[in-house]
């Protein structure tokens, strides 16, 4: 029995932290594993893909503001995450938005449970897929995906962060307001970029090309 208990002792040694990248990964294949079947990639799909993951972790790189805890304010970061959803729909959309938030994990981890872990990268971001359910309106779409970003981080500062919290303030307070300063004004730089007349023209543009 203690030989058994050697062969597995190395598996203590293993970071929490990588742990918890590792049950996302997981947690992850188990979900293309169930949308295997409606949602088909052909190579044009992956090549516009990986342009808006490439573009929107660029422009994560640039912070207005970065919070201790993790999230920042970006130029609109989210934006070519959001485009793509409107381009494909819903499911490519939240499938490359959690490939996404992996990236996001890896760039700047926070993490303290892995439930934590999946609230806060690849279910948050995978939420702004939420945008592709409307493809005649990409405007209404960014705040459909921001808002779904935001419940899901609210959650998480709800169950995992109200340490965090100023004493005496209740945590649903401090969530609400955390996240809706740090997302809510990622959103609205989104949705303000998103109603110029030439980006909105330049995304129209691309679009006859990306679904040609």
């Amino acid at each position: 029995m203690s030989y058994i208990i050697s062969v597995f002792s190395d598996f203590s040694k293993i970071k929490p932290a990588t742990l918890s990248v590792i049950i996302a990964i997981l947690f992850a294949s188990f979900l293309l594993y169930i949308l295997r079947n409606s949602v088909k990639f052909n190579a044009k799909m992956l090549v516009y893909g990986g342009l808006a993951i490439a573009i929107s972790f660029v422009l994560s790189y640039i912070r207005f503001y970065h919070w201790p805890q993790g999230g920042s304010i970006t130029p609109a970061s989210m934006l070519p995450l959001f485009v793509f959803a409107y381009y494909y729909g819903a499911g490519p959309g939240i499938l490359v938005g959690m490939a996404y938030g992996m990236l996001q994990l890896i760039q700047d981890p926070f993490v303290v449970h892995w439930i934590q872990l999946l609230l806060d990268y690849p279910l948050a971001f995978g939420a702004l897929g939420l945008a592709g359910f409307f493809k005649k309106n990409l405007s209404f779409g960014v705040l459909v995906g921001g808002f779904g970003r935001f419940f899901s981080h609210f959650l998480s500062g709800v169950f995992f962060f109200a340490s965090y919290a100023p004493k005496g303030m209740n945590p649903v307070v401090y969530s609400l307001l955390v996240n809706g300063i740090l997302v809510g004004v990622e959103v609205l730089i989104c949705f303000m970029v998103s109603i110029i007349p030439q980006v909105r023209n330049a995304i129209e543009i691309i679009k006859k090309k990306a679904l040609a």
